[in-house]
C-alpha cells in the first residue's frame, strides 16, 4: 500500500528497505525520498550508562565520545536536570535564540546525534523537559545544561564518519553529503 508517496509495509521505512541478508544495515530501496542526503552505517557497540551529578550534559557525552572513539553515533536519555540551557533556530536571523532555566526539569524526552565538526566530536541534541507541576518547555539544548540524575543509551554507528560544515541555505552547521 502506497501512503503519501511512500511504500508502507514491515521492511521498508521512508524509502528505505531492511535488507534481510545483512539484519544491521539499512540501505536505498528505491528513490522515493530523493531529497535526503544519506549514509548506511553498521551497528557498533551499544552503551547505556549514568551522567554523573552537576555535569555538563552535552559536554559530559562529548567528551565520553571522544574517550571512547566513537565519531557518529545516536543516544536518548532520561533523568533530570538542575538547569537547562535551551535553544530555538531563528530562521529569519539564521542565529540560535537561547533561554535558561534555573530550576529542577525533569527529561520528558532527550535524543541526539553524535558527528564531527571540524574534526572533533560533537553533539545534537533535543529534547522537552517538565517542572514539577508539569509545564513542558523544549528545544536545542546548549552547555550548561546541568545534570542531576540521568542515564543514556549510545548507539556507536560504525561506517564513514558524518562531519558537519557551515550550510550557505540555512546558516547552521549541517552534515556534509555523506
Amino acid at each position: 500500500m502506497k501512503i503519501s508517496g511512500l511504500i508502507y509495509s514491515p521492511n521498508v521505512l521512508f524509502g528505505f528497505r531492511h535488507v534481510t541478508s545483512h539484519p544491521n544495515s539499512w540501505v536505498q530501496n528505491e528513490t522515493y525520498m530523493d531529497k535526503i542526503i544519506h549514509s548506511a552505517f553498521e551497528k557498533g557497540r551499544c552503551m547505556l550508562g549514568r551522567l554523573p551529578y552537576g555535569k555538563d550534559l552535552v559536554k559530559t557525552i562529548e567528551d565520553f565520545c571522544a574517550q571512547n572513539s566513537i565519531q557518529t553515533g545516536v543516544f536518548s536519555i532520561i533523568g533530570s536536570v538542575m538547569s537547562a540551557t535551551l535553544g530555538s533556530y531563528d530562521q529569519d536571523q539564521q542565529v540560535y535564540v537561547t533561554f535558561k532555566k534555573e530550576e529542577a526539569l525533569e527529561i520528558v524526552h532527550c535524543t541526539g546525534n553524535v558527528s564531527l565538526k571540524e574534526g572533533r566530536v560533537t553533539v545534537h541534541a533535543h529534547a522537552a523537559f517538565a517542572d514539577i507541576e508539569g509545564r513542558t518547555i523544549g528545544g536545542h539544548i546548549f552547555s550548561e545544561t546541568v545534570v542531576y540524575a540521568g542515564e543514556i543509551y549510545i548507539q556507536e554507528l560504525l561506517g564513514k564518519p558524518l562531519e558537519r560544515e557551515y550550510d550557505e541555505t540555512t546558516g547552521l552547521s549541517l552534515w556534509k553529503e555523506c
